[in-house]
């Protein structure tokens, strides 16, 4: 009987230490999330990754590289335009390739 004792006391710990690490109630409110879905997904454990992994503190690095990235796509399109310009641009002064071969 005294081993039961222990191993309900080892758990009581554990559940007080998740409680006051913010472990339950986050756990809490992804299920809740869950339930409230209208839609149920096709995989609940995507479900809860997503939603875990949104909650937890964002990696500073991870920030500055999606900030990088949104600047790169930025200079991409206005590269992309240039370039539609640029292609625009040229077309009047060559000879269309019909004539080209022509000659």
């Amino acid at each position: 009987m005294a081993h039961y004792k222990a191993a309900d006391s080892k758990r009581e710990q554990f559940r007080r230490y998740l409680e006051k690490s913010g472990v339950l109630d986050t756990l809490t409110k992804v299920l809740v999330t869950l339930y409230e879905e209208p839609e149920k997904p096709n995989s609940a454990l995507d479900f809860l990754k997503h939603h875990l992994g949104a909650a937890t503190p964002e990696n500073p690095e991870i920030e500055l590289l999606r900030l990088e990235l949104a600047e790169m796509k930025e200079k991409y399109e206005a590269i992309v335009e240039e370039n539609k310009k640029l292609k625009t641009k040229l077309a009047q002064y060559e000879p269309p390739q019909e004539e080209k071969r022509a000659e």
